[in-house]
């Protein structure tokens, strides 16, 4: 069955800005009839862009363009630029078991190589998952133990020349059963752990 489902490369490249000091990491786009921008998390539903704007402009619909329901995507890279978080997600091949959004129906072909990725990051050395399987797939790349969601694990066995914390945050997930307010706090309290905030 797997054999005859088509193959999906990951749409956009990983978004590093300069002096990046977390690297935020879902698992992988929604198809593209759900996207509401060219970019990370572009579903209107995922409560991402909401966490960002509650913790970083006191407002979680201060992302949207005004009077719109769409994200201003401007707005979005100059916020991760000036916070240094850099986005990318875990899996780059996958295929849709199911068709739809779904991590619990998605066949990870191909992860992320995390290593060299971070390997453009000097000053990155964390990074933050938004969901459990995102999660396993870091646990799976670093050799370490699955955090439990809030947590953060310390990967000391990886070929960085530093320890690398390792954040499980909460899914993004409208299907999460989890308020964007709590969600927020979670993120909001990784944020300060790291300085960014």
């Amino acid at each position: 069955m797997e054999n005859l489902l088509p193959i999906e490369n990951h749409p956009w490249q990983p978004f590093i800005p300069e002096g990046a000091k977390i690297l935020i990491m879902g698992t992988f786009p929604p198809q593209m009839k759900r996207w509401n921008m060219d970019f990370y998390y572009p579903n209107r539903t995922n409560d991402f862009w909401k966490i960002m704007g509650l913790i970083f402009l006191g407002n979680k619909d201060a992302l949207l363009l005004p009077g719109s329901k769409d994200y201003d995507l401007n707005a979005i890279i100059s916020l991760m630029t000036e916070k240094h978080i850099a986005l990318n997600d875990t899996v780059r091949k996958a295929q849709r078991l199911k068709g739809n959004a779904s991590d619990k129906f998605l066949n990870i072909v191909e992860p992320v190589p995390l290593f060299d990725l971070l390997g453009q990051m000097p000053d990155c050395h964390a990074v933050a998952t938004t969901g459990e399987k995102a999660a396993s797939v870091i646990a799976e790349l670093t050799d370490t133990a699955l955090p439990k969601m809030g947590e953060c694990l310390v990967a000391e066995k990886t070929p960085l020349p530093y320890p690398l914390e390792i954040y499980r945050m909460p899914s993004t997930s409208r299907a999460y059963p989890l308020a964007v307010e709590k969600k927020a706090e979670y993120y909001k309290e990784m944020f300060e752990k790291i300085g960014i905030l």
